[in-house]
């Protein structure tokens, strides 16, 4: 039996049909369990309550995530896999480290500052989200994730060093894990409170400091 061009053609827009609409159902899934995490916190949420919101049978949710902690890992690298994709991207591409590390984390916090999305899955994250039991395994997978950004980031504070640009006394690791404990600290306690200080606002002033005394106090560290 053949099949006509035509019946190729719409077997195949029918399979991309098909992908396109089970990844709006996705990410609407997605989208509820933001909602739905940030007002009850992950403990205390049920995928029912999440399908409900997202307007899907609970069905529907088993079909796209094995469980609530793959749904919630799922919610985060949403967000954090584009940012490290970026991440990694700009670190081939870039001439001059030090303005390559100010970009990488005062770009983040103005996103954070400026986007909702990113200001609800790290309230999430940071204040309504206990990493026990199931939700354990998931834990140790974003640790990972902070790991590899440390990573990268003494990468970069090597080749500064390399370029004179940094004191050869600096420990790249140390460095790279000052920068990751000033923009987490600065994610907790805006996240937290934001009306504590205007993050988009002090973000750059706050990350130059820092970055302006690894030049004049590389010895120190």
């Amino acid at each position: 039996m053949k099949i006509s061009c035509n019946g190729r053609e719409e077997g195949i827009n029918m399979v991309r049909k098909t992908k396109e609409e089970a990844q709006e159902t996705r990410h609407r899934i997605l989208d509820a369990a933001e909602q739905v995490f940030q007002h009850q916190g992950v403990s205390r949420t049920s995928l029912n309550q999440v399908a409900t919101e997202a307007g899907v049978t609970r069905g529907a949710i088993y079909w796209h995530f094995r469980n609530k902690a793959d749904l919630y890992d799922a919610m985060i690298r949403r967000v954090f896999d584009p940012e490290e994709a970026r991440g990694q991207a700009d670190m081939q591409r870039q001439n001059d480290p030090l303005h390559f590390i100010r970009e990488l984390a005062v770009g983040f916090l103005q996103r954070l500052a400026c986007n909702p999305q990113y200001q609800r899955v790290l309230e999430i994250a940071w204040h309504k989200c206990e990493y026990v039991d199931e939700m354990a395994a998931i834990r140790d997978s974003h640790l990972e994730c902070g790991r590899r950004f440390i990573a990268l980031l003494e990468e970069a504070m090597r080749y500064a060093q390399e370029q004179d640009r940094l004191p050869t006394t600096l420990c790249p690791h140390q460095a790279a894990v000052g920068v990751m404990a000033l923009v987490d600290g600065l994610m907790v306690n805006w996240t937290l409170e934001p009306s504590l200080f205007p993050l988009a606002e002090y973000a750059s002033a706050i990350i130059d400091a820092y970055l302006t005394g690894l030049r004049a106090r590389g010895t120190d560290l």
